[in-house]
């Protein structure tokens, strides 16, 4: 799928980190959407594929390795979000990868109504492949008390944020908005007004 087809729906969920993306997600998933979270498909590539265990372990020895032997997901990221050259690297290794995941999976069902929830969809102009883009932000106060709540402090958010664009820019490029800050019935609202929207 070099784009997305006319007689495809398939939406592209971002934002930014704590905003909310897999919480919407699941409330499309719960109309009737079917949903891909790619952070997840990088979590099984990292622990499944051979040739990518292979090519991290060339690139970075038993350094990547957990005590099981396997691959460690926390140094990995200590490596990738401390040298820039690392992570440009370990995304062209990634990206093509879990693009083609989803890709197959909407081939297989083209007639599903899809969501695919894509971390970096702007920063790798994802954007054609899509119907819709949709972009969930909320304030970086907010942003980093859920953060905190999930274990990250903000010192290790600010890192990897300082790889991704701006939520500002991010609310720019996309095709719809939703702002979660409020309670969550106010962000189940504006996924049921979406839904509306691009159902017409």
């Amino acid at each position: 799928m070099g784009s997305c087809k006319k007689d495809l729906m398939v939406l592209g969920l971002t934002g930014v980190m704590g905003s909310g993306k897999s919480t919407v997600r699941k409330f499309l998933e719960a109309s009737g959407f079917r949903g891909i979270d790619c952070d997840v498909v990088v979590k099984h590539l990292l622990a499944e594929d051979v040739a990518v265990r292979a090519a991290l372990c060339e690139c970075w020895g038993d350094a990547v390795l957990g005590v099981d032997g396997n691959i460690d997901r926390a140094s990995v990221a200590a490596i990738v979000f401390e040298n820039k050259e690392a992570l440009v690297w370990l995304e062209s290794l990634l990206h093509p990868r879990v693009r083609a995941y989803w890709q197959a999976r909407v081939e297989e069902d083209s007639s599903a109504r899809w969501v695919i929830e894509v971390p970096l969809l702007f920063e790798n102009s994802l954007e054609k492949f899509f119907n819709f883009t949709v972009c969930v932000s909320c304030s970086p106060t907010t942003q980093l008390e859920r953060l905190s709540r999930k274990g990250i402090s903000a010192e290790e958010a600010r890192a990897r944020m300082a790889n991704q664009l701006p939520i500002e820019e991010k609310v720019k490029q996309a095709d719809y908005v939703l702002f979660n800050d409020g309670e969550e019935s106010f962000l189940a609202e504006q996924v049921e007004r979406l839904i509306d929207a691009i159902s017409k």
